[in-house]
């Protein structure tokens, strides 16, 4: 959800966050985490949190760097931290006490003397050497992607990352299979004159890279907030009584919706309630044949072999039948329940004959006054007629040219 597209106030300002035009979460990316520490006071302030989060590439990547310096950062500031034989620029993300239990979710260690520092807050030079390489990123997967079909790889280039410096470009790439790609690499370093590095992800990566609208009508929720795949199989489509159709359960990644495993545990608990071994029963009309289950109602389908009417049976109903089978006794019938859908029923109008409504005649009068009059040829009366009509063509006089005027000599 992005900030400007959740505004339904009349002034355009955003309603969603109630930050009046001003998004204090510092943006609506996937990686994006809420300081709810922020405006609460600390009795020790030497002992706080040294260790600030810095995002890139809008959100799509962010790590952690020691502040050094003397400035104390707040989010949302521009700074320059240490890259790969250079420098990078990003922009502050989280500071505090909440960076600490980023670190513990991470499992990185606030004492490693290995985490890079932050040099100093980012200078206008800085950010315009950052937006020029930044836009050298387009030109470059499009000649990436050419190199690498010229090599016959299979693989799929998705997107280049160049470092705020222009020292390093890092090529996220997707393939099945593992890639050789040492003479890439060498084409790489010598057509773009920068340090090459290679990061395979995967198709569910690339869909949260690229961003979209999902079937629900809103934002991808990798590109939003995910950041932890899971896998995902038909299993829990079919515990959910789902169509296994691989176009509707498929993503825009084009794998499993990732949104299959939200409501899972709780189909999984609903489930517990029904009872197992329950797909057959036996009545005096033959075999009854389970074909699904409604968690929401409590009410298991059957279909009888000789009729394709489905017949809904309660649960303790399907118990008795099976405590019944167990004991050989076979039953007259399921005796199904009557499901009511709560819609009101539409009244059905009858047949109204409405031939006869219509009287041709208007239809004629109506022809006759679009038609012309023409003058009648054997009429002498018409001539008379045509006379004295003022109107008539024949009673005007020729136009006559305008008078001559004498020209100055």
């Amino acid at each position: 959800m992005g900030c400007g597209n959740c505004g339904t106030s009349a002034d355009g300002k955003p309603g969603g966050c109630k930050s009046n035009g001003g998004c204090s979460t510092g943006g609506c990316n996937r990686l994006n985490v809420h300081d709810w520490l922020a405006n609460l006071p600390f009795s020790d302030p030497e002992s706080g949190c040294r260790i600030v989060e810095v995002s890139f590439n809008n959100g799509s990547r962010k790590d952690f760097y020691r502040n050094i310096t003397t400035y104390l950062f707040e989010k949302g500031d521009m700074i320059s931290v240490e890259g790969v034989s250079g420098f990078d620029v990003g922009e502050v993300s989280l500071t505090g006490e909440t960076v600490r239990l980023q670190l513990k979710k991470k499992g990185v260690d606030e004492n490693n003397p290995e985490l890079k520092k932050i040099l100093r807050k980012a200078s206008d030079r800085d950010l315009e050497v950052r937006q020029q390489n930044k836009d050298r990123e387009k030109n470059a997967l499009v000649r990436a992607r050419a190199i690498s079909r010229q090599l016959n790889l299979d693989l799929k280039m998705s997107e280049v990352e160049i470092q705020a410096d222009g020292r390093k470009a890092t090529f996220f790439y997707i393939a099945d299979d593992r890639v050789d790609f040492r003479e890439l690499i060498k084409i790489f370093a010598s057509e773009f004159r920068v340090k090459v590095e290679m990061k395979q992800i995967g198709a569910r990566q690339e869909a949260a890279k690229v961003g979209g609208i999902g079937s629900c009508g809103r934002e991808l929720c990798c590109s939003t907030w995910l950041t932890d795949f899971k896998s995902v199989n038909t299993t829990a489509a079919r515990y959910q009584n789902l169509s296994i159709n691989q176009t509707k359960l498929s993503g825009q990644c084009g794998r499993l919706k990732c949104c299959l495993n939200y409501e899972l545990d709780t189909y999984l608990d609903a489930l517990q309630g029904f009872p197992d071994n329950c797909e057959t029963l036996r009545v005096a009309k033959g075999n009854a044949l389970l074909i699904k289950k409604d968690i929401f109602k409590n009410l298991m389908w059957y279909v009888l072999p000789d009729s394709n009417k489905q017949y809904p049976l309660t649960i303790e109903r399907v118990k008795k039948i099976k405590l019944l089978n167990s004991q050989n006794n076979i039953p007259d019938g399921l005796e199904p329940v009557e499901v009511s859908t709560g819609k009101p029923k539409e009244e059905e109008h009858g047949f109204v004959d409405l031939v006869g409504q219509i009287s041709l005649k208007s239809l004629d009068k109506n022809d006759r006054k679009k038609r012309p009059q023409q003058p009648q040829r054997n009429n002498p009366n018409n001539n008379n007629s045509n006379n004295n009509n003022p109107n008539n063509n024949n009673n005007r006089r020729p136009p006559q040219p305008p008078p001559q005027r004498n020209k100055p000599r």
